[in-house]
């Protein structure tokens, strides 16, 4: 056989049949390595120096399978307890004697006017304030049985966030952006780990038994993530719908039609490889159907033993606070089958909140704020006490947070609090933390941060690096950009870690 001379010595030996057969076999043996590494996620880093973005290695037809992390913590699971409308952090956690000595007065060096209008005199804390636990923090009497666990917590004085408006405060706590359409915490989370079971979703959202936060949705949403790692969202009290198989099916012909609905869908799934879409709502039916089994079984509280119910107040209080108690053990009881990550809320927003949904206390702070703790305090503290009392925080992220703080000063002839963006208090409890520790100081008054200032940012950069995650290098490519939960900010908070 006659080659031209223009052909390189490589193409000569491929145009040779049994060179050829040589080189296609070892090739077709690497391709087979490189799907076998896939599937076990084994492939190295998109990256070759390192520095890039980590893809998770997602299988369109079981996009919850558990992934690894970029590397090792103690954190595999997270509870997120979000109070919405704001916490007033001088009237719980963050005591400031200055505000006694004050009470009253004109509160020297800050500004007249704030968020709401003129601002009113110095209030001290409408709660006595008392040394707790072997560390003897500092806790006023509105949180007594959470004030008894503070040997657990570790504390962040010194947050600070982006906006004094509840929607975009919300937002931006939970999605790292002040507008919507980003993905949540949640779903950063289950989109880089998956989950480690496959009869309930990676990502549950189990809201205040009053309803919706502000910004609702957007709070447990996947944004521009594939839509299979979005927060499913039920309570105790309103569980999915269409648990129950009709009784006109028997199980036999139910699962034979699951069985050919399957092979359909997988049939379907093949003709658009690559429509993320398609796959999500694949994989979302398939597993609604596997939670016809699970659901009923995670839903029975009431098989609970007495003390567990005694010990979480699902029967005394009022009807909210008994319904929040229902949902703290349904929060239990989905970490301990392996859900990911939880998200309980306190507190919701059907008309404006004004401190009696919520925590959004402009008047009567007094009246609202107890309210508020009433249904909050016993439940939570009954649920992260009964983790610790599992073992499971020693694998679970407990993190209890809200959007901003509240002002030292009442607002102008009022009776409340305004917003305080510039200081706020968060406390973290479980996998990789230290115990009985705070970080970070707001000035003497609670107005501004003096010490170790934390942003947003920070603090989900530091939750993410608790649960084996690299913030700079969990990125998904959305239109032209490398999008990240803490966008081009943030630092981890190491002074916190265990």
């Amino acid at each position: 056989m006659n080659l031209p001379e223009r052909i390189s010595p490589i193409g000569r030996s491929l145009l040779n049949r049994r060179s050829f057969l040589g080189q296609t076999g070892m090739s077709l043996g690497g391709l087979a390595l490189s799907q076998l590494l896939a599937r076990d996620n084994l492939l190295a880093s998109d990256a070759a120096d390192g520095l890039g973005p980590i893809r998770p290695q997602i299988d369109d037809k079981n996009p919850y399978a558990s992934r690894p992390p970029h590397f090792e913590m103690p954190a595999k699971q997270v509870l997120v307890i979000y109070l919405p409308g704001a916490v007033s952090h001088v009237d719980t956690f963050d005591y400031k004697p200055a505000l006694y000595d004050l009470d009253g007065q004109k509160p020297p060096g800050i500004p007249a006017v704030t968020f709401e209008g003129p601002t009113g005199n110095i209030a001290k804390p409408f709660w006595d304030f008392r040394p707790r636990g072997e560390t003897g923090k500092m806790v006023s009497d509105l949180l007594p049985n959470l004030a008894e666990m503070v040997d657990d917590f570790c504390f962040v004085h010194s947050l600070t966030t982006q906006t004094s408006a509840h929607p975009q405060g919300e937002n931006f706590f939970n999605t790292g952006f002040t507008m919507e359409g980003f993905p949540s915490f949640g779903a950063w989370v289950t989109y880089a780990l998956g989950c480690e079971t496959e009869e309930l979703p990676a990502f549950v959202a189990i809201n205040d038994p009053r309803g919706l936060a502000r910004s609702g949705k957007n709070n447990f949403g996947s944004g521009f993530l594939p839509a299979a790692f979005q927060g499913t969202d039920f309570t105790a009290s309103n569980p999915p719908a269409n648990l129950h198989r009709p009784d006109r099916f028997t199980p036999g012909a139910d699962q034979a039609g699951v069985d050919l609905l399957r092979k359909l869908n997988a049939d379907h799934l093949e003709s658009f490889p690559g429509d993320a879409d398609l796959a999500a709502r694949i994989a979302s039916y398939e597993l609604a159907g596997r939670m016809q089994t699970s659901v009923p079984e995670v839903m029975d509280i009431a098989g609970e033993p007495k003390h567990v119910h005694d010990a979480y107040g699902t029967e005394t209080g009022t009807a909210l606070k008994r319904a929040y108690a229902n949902n703290c053990i349904l929060a239990r009881r989905l970490l301990e089958r392996g859900v990911r990550v939880v998200q309980l809320f306190n507190g919701s927003d059907p008309a404006g909140g004004n401190g009696i949904t919520n925590w959004d206390s402009h008047s009567d702070i007094l009246k609202t704020h107890a309210m508020q703790a009433e249904i909050m305090d016993q439940p939570t503290a009954a649920l992260i006490a009964d983790l610790k009392q599992r073992g499971m925080l020693e694998h679970t992220l407990v993190v209890w947070c809200t959007e901003f703080g509240r002002m030292p000063f009442l607002q102008a002839n009022g009776t409340g609090r305004d917003h305080n963006p510039d200081a706020f208090t968060c406390f973290l409890a479980g996998a990789g933390v230290k115990k009985g520790f705070s970080y970070g100081e707001s000035d003497e008054f609670g107005f501004k941060t003096a010490s170790n200032e934390t942003t947003v940012y920070d603090f989900n950069a530091t939750l993410l690096h608790l649960m084996g995650l690299n913030h700079e290098r969990l990125t998904y490519y959305h239109n032209g950009l490398e999008r990240r939960l803490t966008n081009v900010h943030g630092h981890v908070v190491k002074d916190i870690l265990a």
